[in-house]
């Protein structure tokens, strides 16, 4: 118990990267795609804000990920958001009322969730770490959004694709627990793999 409780510690202290990489990457894809576009007010502008966002979040997140996911996580993470914003701003009329972000965050969770974890089963995580980490996603994408638009108020109007700097830090934190147990997950599995072929 003690070594499973040491490998998920070790695990975790190895991913400080993640919730830095969150905290910069949204923000700057978002300003990014704003200047680009101007505002999520239509779903062309979802498309391509999504898109430029979901570009640098992709990448700086795979980055922050490289020792666990391959290169596969960045098209993924800008597809989903590309989709999940697109189709989410659409169901609420590019809203700005706390419920509207909050389900836009809800839905475009959801895109860049599942898609994010078929990048994990490529990477060669199992099926319900997938799953698990494309359910955490909607939940913790409505509740930055929600976060946000306490904390930013004045500025939700600007229509921006992705959640501020306040959001940031609750998403960042409570997405690192669940990695840290998922990429944890997938290192004892490799550990016990290659002790089974050395037994043989």
């Amino acid at each position: 118990m003690n070594t499973q409780k040491d490998s998920e510690l070790r695990t975790a202290h190895g991913l400080w990267r993640w919730p830095v990489a969150v905290l910069l990457a949204f923000p700057i894809g978002g300003l990014f795609a704003d200047l680009a576009v101007d505002g999520v007010d239509s779903a062309g502008a979802a498309v391509a804000e999504g898109l430029i966002a979901g570009v640098v979040v992709g990448a700086v997140e795979w980055y922050a990920l490289r020792r666990w996911v391959s290169w596969f996580w960045i098209p993924a993470t800008c597809v989903g958001l590309a989709v999940g914003l697109t189709v989410g701003a659409a169901l609420v009329d590019y809203g700005i009322d706390r419920g509207d972000l909050a389900l836009m965050g809800a839905v475009t969770g959801l895109g860049v969730g599942a898609l994010q974890g078929l990048a994990l089963m490529q990477a060669g995580h199992q099926f319900s770490s997938a799953a698990l980490w494309a359910l955490a996603n909607p939940p913790a994408w409505a509740l930055a959004w929600v976060v946000t638009s306490y904390v930013i108020s004045r500025n939700i109007g600007e229509l921006c694709p992705v959640f501020g700097a306040s959001g940031c830090v609750v998403f960042g934190l409570l997405t690192w627990a669940l990695l840290a147990f998922l990429m944890n997950r997938k290192e004892s599995a490799s550990r016990e793999t290659m002790t089974e072929a050395a037994a043989r």
